[in-house]
């Protein structure tokens, strides 16, 4: 996956912030743990981040439109994912500023 220029900037103001930063940690984290993709409601990520709810799902909507997390509905609430292929493909498009 190759991302264009306004993608690209678009993922790094999303992940400009620190509370960005620290809903995808979390997010990767869980997968990590899971060895494997997991789903993560927002009530989740709202007691780990000790934020207040509107406040991350401001935050998560940011993530969702640079295409970093997936949301997935169910009922009412939506569980998130981290997007492997837009978030790798991002990272590769960095690799050769880190050598």
């Amino acid at each position: 996956m190759t991302l264009d220029n306004k993608k690209i900037e678009r993922i790094s103001k999303a992940l400009g912030d620190p509370y960005r930063l620290k809903i995808m940690h979390a997010i990767m984290k869980m997968e990590k743990a899971q060895k494997g993709t997991c789903s993560m409601p927002c009530s989740n990520l709202v007691e780990m981040i000790d934020l207040a709810q509107s406040t991350v799902s401001h935050h998560i909507k940011q993530l969702v439109d640079a295409d970093l997390l997936i949301a997935e509905k169910e009922g009412r609430n939506a569980k998130y994912t981290i997007n492997k292929e837009v978030f790798n493909a991002y990272v590769s498009f960095l690799q050769p500023f880190a050598s």
